[in-house]
């Protein structure tokens, strides 16, 4: 099921003993969309401190409780690492977050398993040959200055431009993430500015590309295509049938 991100943000996060915060941010791939992290505000309870969690650890979404179901403990959260969640989050804070809950590192995985695209990063680096400590040290601690690249927040991403080939049509508003594979499938427009009180979705797969630095997404669709494409309400389900309204009017595979 697809759920709006702007009306899941906010929803309590059940552990298996009692709530442990509000959704608070999402982290992104930005080369497959899949969803990396949960960004977990613990409130009053742990203040001050938010927690990443992985799709590994959620049970479901429970739109009628308005609450994200996860298999953890207060405990298990509250003595997990703290990670710096207001600056990016080092490949090193990863690895250790993941052995902490026993989750399986994304970045190891095969291309291809259990994603929408090829993952970006490698396998894991093999074992430090002996007498190579203090070198390992060094490689190390660069990295836990390196910030993963690929991961972006919906926080961060809603309010970048959007362009057709043939000019603005508006900006992200919304992030339609799919729970069964926790992947962003498509983006949420406002196109205020060119069609007033008009909102509508685009897949990612349909991009031309992403100025990252100037905040601007390019479609690969005329202006044209998008004024009369199908409306997209945030209050509406979006179901197979509308799916397959913006595939039948754009003549696209996805999504």
């Amino acid at each position: 099921m697809l759920h709006s991100f702007n009306r899941i943000r906010g929803y309590a996060i059940h552990a298996s003993d009692d709530d442990i915060g509000s959704l608070h941010d999402l982290y992104f791939d930005d080369q497959s969309t899949a969803v990396r992290y949960l960004v977990v505000d613990t409130g009053s309870w742990l203040p001050g401190r938010r927690v990443l969690l992985t799709p590994a650890a959620i049970g479901g979404v429970d739109t009628a409780r308005q609450g994200i179901v996860t298999g953890l403990t207060r405990r298990q959260v509250e003595d997990s690492p703290d990670v710096a969640t207001d600056k990016p989050v080092s490949r090193q804070e990863e690895m250790t977050l993941h052995t902490y809950y026993g989750w399986a590192p994304y970045w190891s995985m095969p291309p291809g398993a259990g994603t929408l695209a090829p993952y970006w990063g490698g396998a894991l680096p093999p074992a430090t040959p002996p007498g190579q400590d203090r070198v390992a040290e060094e490689i190390a601690a660069r990295e836990r200055e390196q910030a993963d690249p690929h991961l972006r927040s919906t926080r961060e991403v809603a309010g970048y431009h959007v362009a057709a080939t043939d000019g603005e049509i508006g900006h992200v508003e919304d992030f339609l993430i799919d729970d069964g594979t926790w992947a962003i499938n498509l983006l949420g427009i406002d196109t205020r500015n060119w069609l007033p009180g008009r909102k509508v979705v685009i897949s990612p797969g349909w991009l031309r590309g992403v100025d990252w630095p100037n905040r601007r997404i390019e479609v690969e669709l005329t202006r044209e295509q998008i004024k009369s494409g199908p409306e997209y309400d945030p209050a509406m389900t979006v179901d197979e049938g509308y799916l397959e309204q913006l595939r039948t009017h754009y003549g696209m595979t996805r999504p």
